[in-house]
C-alpha cells in the first residue's frame, strides 16, 4: 500500500513538472522564439480559433441560456416568499458573470476541444509523426502546441462573454413571461447591481481556465503511449484532469477575489 502511494505521488510530481515545463516552452516560443526564428504562421492559429471558438458558440449559447432560465426559476421560488421577485434579475446576472458562465463554458470547451486536442496529438504521437517533426528540426511545441494555446487563450474569454449574454437573455425570458416583470424594470435591475468587478473576475477566470485546458490537453496528447488504447486513455485523463483543475482553480480565484479584497 505504501509503495502504491509512493508511486502515485512520484507520478503526480513528474506530471506536474512536465506540465510546467511545457508551459515554459510554450511561453518561450510565443514571446522569445519569433525574435530568434521565423514568427509563427497565423493560418494554424486562425484555424484553431475557428475550431475552438466559432464552432463552440452554439453549444455554449444553449448551455448558458438554459442555465439562466433554470436559475431564474429556482431563485424566483425563494424570493417570491419574501416579496423580492424583482431581484431575480440581478441575482441571475451576478451569478452568471462571476461564476456560472466561466465555469460552465470552460467545462464545455474542455469536453469538446480539450478531448479533441488530446486525441489528435495522441494519434500523432503513437504513429510517430511527432518524431518525424523532430527529425526535420521542427519543434513540436512551436508547431503544435502554440497555435492551440493561443487560440484557447483568446477564444475561451470570448465564449464566456457569449455565455454571460445568453444566460441573462434566458433570465430575461423567464422574468418577463413566467414572473410577469416589466421588461424595462428587469433590464434596469439586471445592470443596477452588476459591477465591473463581477465581469472582469469572470474573464480572469476564463483566461486561467484556457491555460489549464490547453496545457493539460497538449501534455496528455504529447505523452501518449500504447497505441489506439493509449489515445483513449490520454483523452479520458485530459478531460477528467481538466475538470478537476478547473473547479479547483475556480475555488482559489473566488477566494482571492472575494475574500482578499482584491
Amino acid at each position: 500500500m505504501i509503495e502504491s502511494v509512493g508511486r502515485f505521488i512520484i507520478a503526480t510530481l513528474e506530471a506536474v513538472g512536465g506540465v510546467l515545463g511545457l508551459f515554459v516552452d510554450t511561453l518561450y516560443w510565443i514571446f522569445v522564439g519569433p525574435f530568434r526564428n521565423k514568427p509563427p504562421r497565423l493560418r494554424p492559429i486562425f484555424y484553431q480559433m475557428v475550431f475552438a471558438g466559432v464552432r463552440s458558440v452554439l453549444i455554449v449559447f444553449f448551455v448558458a441560456i438554459f442555465t439562466g432560465m433554470v436559475l431564474a426559476m429556482q431563485t424566483a421560488y425563494q424570493l417570491e416568499k419574501m416579496g423580492a421577485v424583482i431581484y431575480v434579475a440581478s441575482l441571475v446576472a451576478v451569478s452568471l458573470c462571476r461564476e456560472l458562465s466561466p465555469v460552465l463554458t470552460a467545462l464545455v470547451v474542455a469536453g469538446r476541444v480539450g478531448s479533441a486536442i488530446s486525441a489528435e496529438l495522441g494519434s500523432m504521437k503513437v504513429t510517430e509523426q511527432i518524431e518525424a517533426l523532430e527529425t526535420m528540426a521542427i519543434n513540436p511545441v512551436r508547431f503544435l502546441v502554440v497555435p492551440r494555446f493561443i487560440a484557447l487563450f483568446f477564444m475561451l474569454p470570448a465564449l464566456t462573454i457569449v455565455g454571460d449574454i445568453s444566460g441573462m437573455l434566458g433570465g430575461f425570458f423567464i422574468g418577463t413571461t413566467s414572473l410577469h416583470l416589466s421588461p424595462d424594470l428587469y433590464i434596469h435591475t439586471n445592470f443596477k447591481y452588476l459591477a465591473l468587478k463581477d465581469i472582469y473576475t469572470g474573464l480572469t477566470k476564463a483566461f486561467v481556465f484556457a491555460v489549464i485546458i490547453a496545457l493539460i490537453a497538449c501534455f496528455e496528447g504529447l505523452n501518449t503511449k500504447g497505441g489506439a488504447e493509449g489515445v483513449g486513455r490520454a483523452t479520458t485523463r485530459s478531460v477528467v484532469i481538466s475538470f478537476v483543475l478547473i473547479i479547483l482553480a475556480d475555488c482559489l480565484l473566488t477566494a482571492i477575489f472575494y475574500f482578499s479584497n482584491v
